[in-house]
């Protein structure tokens, strides 16, 4: 199954709502399409967000990367997937959104042809839906408290409160009044994006520590000692994100007691068998897992990260699916969301048909 095509396409993504995060306020997302066609015609599709602040990527080096690594792919064997990474990254120093992309069009377009789905090329669904984490990131109270209404209502029972962006004293005020409204079993947690000092975060843990189930990069992600004081200061437990790129990261992070989980995303480690890889490893340290795209992404990334999530040992602080925030959608059969669980898509390769009519609307 040799590579004929590789081909780069950067779209802009509207989001359906204004999202508030580390104190930055987004209305869009630039985004990188990558189709990988085989020579006997079977095309597959992958996806990745620019990420400038978190893997230093934007749009313009996301296309120029994959433009630089086409040639070196092409008359390769597709599925021989960790063969290719290694290829990419001898090659090619970090850009990891771009091979993330790259590899999820790999794995879409092997399954397509061996007709298994992207989970059962991992090595199997260990479950068909998996719980769905809601975002209430608008950054005001009453905001943030009628969306939380609305969503349980819908059936959700995760939650992540995006802080940072306002004084601490009123993220305080907003985790306790949202923890009232979505009752006491619902997964409540906090993400800082790293925008606190030590100060600031060990205020917040402590305050809140009754009220949250994690508390997500409070502090710069290459700052574990912050990581470890804040970690020793919580009852709540501490997950990284921004400070995890690499299988390396877990470890350092498990041995220096900065984190007891993390977010894991395509983009920062590199594509789908290393966020796998880094799942089977947070399993056997004893760290929880959450998945995550990031925001905005497509039904195409939202169904290899569900995907993923089927097939990972566990994933105790729940899914972050992104083409949720999504304005329109590049695809026929968009990932719906019922009752608060995403099933994982039924079908070959990600499971999902990409309508190019609605990616050229969306094309840079």
């Amino acid at each position: 199954m040799k590579i004929k095509s590789i081909t780069p396409i950067a779209i802009t993504i509207p989001l359906r709502q204004r999202i508030k995060m580390g104190g930055i306020l987004y209305t869009e997302s630039e985004n990188l399409l990558v189709s990988v066609e085989t020579q006997d015609g079977s095309v597959g599709w992958g996806e990745a967000s620019s990420a400038p602040t978190m893997t230093g990527e934007t749009i313009v080096s996301m296309v120029a990367a994959i433009k630089f690594l086409a040639p070196h792919l092409i008359g390769r064997d597709a599925p021989s997937f960790s063969k290719n990474m290694n290829l990419m990254d001898q090659l090619l120093y970090g850009n990891n959104s771009a091979k993330a992309a790259l590899e999820i069009a790999c794995y879409d377009v092997v399954g397509k042809v061996q007709k298994r789905s992207m989970s059962e090329l991992l090595g199997g669904v260990n479950r068909d839906k998996i719980s769905v984490l809601w975002m209430l990131a608008a950054g005001r109270l009453e905001a943030d408290k009628e969306e939380a209404k609305k969503k349980v209502d819908e059936g959700f029972q995760s939650f992540k409160i995006k802080v940072g962006g306002n004084p601490v004293d009123e993220d305080i005020v907003r985790v306790k009044e949202i923890r009232n409204i979505v009752g006491i079993s619902p997964q409540l947690s906090a993400d800082a994006n790293q925008v606190w000092n030590r100060v600031e975060a060990k205020k917040f843990v402590e305050e809140t520590g009754d009220f949250l189930d994690f508390v997500e990069q409070p502090v710069m992600g290459d700052d574990l000692e912050g990581m470890k004081q804040i970690t020793q200061a919580s009852n709540v437990p501490i997950g990284a994100d921004e400070g995890l790129h690499s299988i390396e990261d877990i470890v350092l992070h498990k041995e220096r007691g900065a984190a007891e989980g993390g977010s894991l995303k395509m983009i920062k480690l590199g594509g789908v068998t290393k966020a796998f890889e880094a799942a089977e490893l947070s399993k056997k340290l004893g760290m929880k897992v959450n998945l995550a795209g990031k925001v905005c992404e497509t039904s195409v990334s939202s169904a290899a990260v569900t995907h993923l999530a089927a097939a990972i040992p566990q994933i105790e602080w729940g899914l972050s699916l992104t083409n949720q925030y999504a304005a329109t959608d590049i695809v026929k059969n968009p990932m719906k969301i019922s009752n608060g669980m995403i099933t994982v898509p039924e079908g070959y390769g990600l499971g999902i048909e990409v309508d190019e009519e609605a990616v050229s609307r969306l094309k840079k």
